[in-house]
């Protein structure tokens, strides 16, 4: 087939969280099966120097957004079998962060209406458009509502795949006249208006002809109105449409026996360079270097989305039990000050490093032994994937992809390759936290575990096959 995928961004172009793992991986598995894949990304100016010296241009060409005439260059780089493909235009994408700008619904629309018009530009008219997250929902809707005229288009099958729910895209009714050229039939008629504004992704789950998220159980839950944001009524009206695909994680970049940042390498049967990876990682950290004390480390942004109101509410009781944590992220200001206070005055037992090192994310993935992840919500979550790729057990809240990956361990079965709590209370997060405890004293089950874990198979090898039975529904 021929897939084209849209999306805000691309890793290891450049990235911000789950969305660009994802298109750095998917795209690369699918074309390994054969299929003529291709990813189209704004060209982000800050992208390392390295890929742009690898960049063809491709030529340029220019597209209406309202009544303005708006210049897109184009550019390519080949690679792992996929073409990427980076639509350029400085007023729009030169600037120092991907999102969060007061001109974001016409930096997409442009975006979006530059996709739709490329394809005729560089002669791909795929099988398949699959659009990522609010930033390209609107393709969909735009297909058949602007471009339905061009007959070369009428053969394409959308799918849109929410990554997180949360962020919609919702802008004024002018933004169909002033920024698309269209009159505003489908806001007036309630079509893809939300409230007062029309809603990108609302457009986008209505007009496509699949919509997935990025595990079963997120899928579910975004149907209720605790995690539909407003959004789920809708998503019950089509959820004949609607299904969950749980993301895979790059095998390759995330193995512990070939690791480049790990202290030494291991595998599930040669576990001797673990401990050493694990006394690497709390000299790194300042922290006493002890074989015997359960080290639990969090590799994450700091919000509350992620839990850290749990863990900074029972940091100080959990500092009292024999463990070290090992911390390393960014976030919300007080999040972070909470942490150098901890770190601060508690370096035996608590630190934490306020950045985000992508080597020092591995090492702590590699030499931790238990890896917290207490996510309020989490459409699939990768890290806790990661974490028991390398062996270490996650303490998960049953929550979204964290419900679908992980299995609490179970004492009488011994079963499972994890621990997991119901109920969002930092007091659960705490007797969680004390059974992984308990159960780490006992060598033996804690070597089974770490067994389970370590055989489980999150390669998009597996996942990618679950979206090309899915695009063969379509086409």
């Amino acid at each position: 087939m021929k897939i084209l995928f849209a999306a805000a961004e691309c890793a290891p172009f450049f990235k911000t969280g789950g969305l660009g793992d994802v298109m750095g991986s998917l795209p690369k598995s699918l074309a390994k099966k054969g299929n003529d894949v291709r990813v189209v990304v704004p060209f982000w100016r800050w992208m390392p120097n390295a890929y742009q010296q690898q960049m063809e241009n491709w030529g340029e060409f220019y597209i209406k957004v309202g009544w303005c005439t708006k210049y897109v260059g184009v550019h390519a780089i080949k690679a792992d079998g996929v073409t990427y493909l980076f639509l350029d235009n400085r007023y729009y994408f030169d600037r120092q962060n991907l999102y969060g700008y007061y001109d974001d619904g016409e930096r997409w629309a442009w975006f979006q209406q530059a996709v739709i018009e490329l394809m005729q530009q560089i002669n791909f008219i795929p099988d398949i458009l699959h659009c990522n997250d609010f930033h390209t929902a609107m393709i969909p809707f735009l297909l058949k509502e602007k471009y339905g005229w061009i007959w070369a288009y009428s053969g394409i099958k959308t799918v849109l795949t929410i990554h997180n729910l949360k962020f919609q895209g919702q802008f004024g009714r002018q933004v169909l006249p002033e920024l698309f050229g269209m009159q505003p039939d489908r806001y007036d008629d309630g079509t893809i208006r939300m409230g007062t504004a029309v809603n990108y992704l609302k457009a986008g789950i209505f007009y496509a002809d699949k919509v997935t998220t990025v595990s079963p159980s997120y899928a579910a839950e975004i149907q209720t109105p605790d995690f539909g944001c407003g959004l789920d009524e809708i998503l019950r009206m089509c959820n004949n449409k609607l299904s969950g695909i749980l993301n895979g994680i790059d095998y390759e970049s995330n193995n512990p026996a070939t690791d480049p940042n790990l202290v030494q390498h291991f595998d599930r049967r040669h576990l001797k360079g673990k401990v050493r990876d694990k006394a690497a990682l709390q000299q790194m950290f300042g922290l006493p270097v002890r074989k015997d004390v359960p080290l639990i480390g969090m590799v994450s942004r700091l919000t509350s989305q992620k839990g850290f109101q749990l863990v900074v509410s029972e940091m100080m009781n959990m500092l009292n039990f024999d463990l070290q944590f090992a911390i390393l992220g960014t976030g919300d200001a007080n999040y972070e000050h909470d942490f150098w206070y901890f770190s601060h005055n508690f370096h035996n037992k608590c630190a934490a490093m306020i950045k985000f090192d992508p080597g020092i994310a591995q090492q702590i993935y590699g030499g931790a032994d238990m890896f917290l992840m207490p996510s309020s919500f989490e459409p699939c979550g990768l890290s806790q994937m990661i974490a028991e790729r390398y062996g270490t057990l996650p303490i998960v809240h049953q929550i979204g992809g964290l419900r679908d990956t992980v299995e609490p361990y179970n004492q009488f079965t011994n079963e499972g390759d994890g621990f997991g709590f119901e109920d969002f209370s930092g007091y659960n997060m705490v007797q969680c936290v004390k059974k992984a405890l308990a159960t780490y004293k006992d060598k033996k089950t804690w070597r089974t575990l770490m067994d389970h874990a370590m055989q489980k198979d999150f390669s998009w090898r597996l996942q990618s096959q679950k979206y090309i039975d899915l695009y063969h529904e379509l086409v």
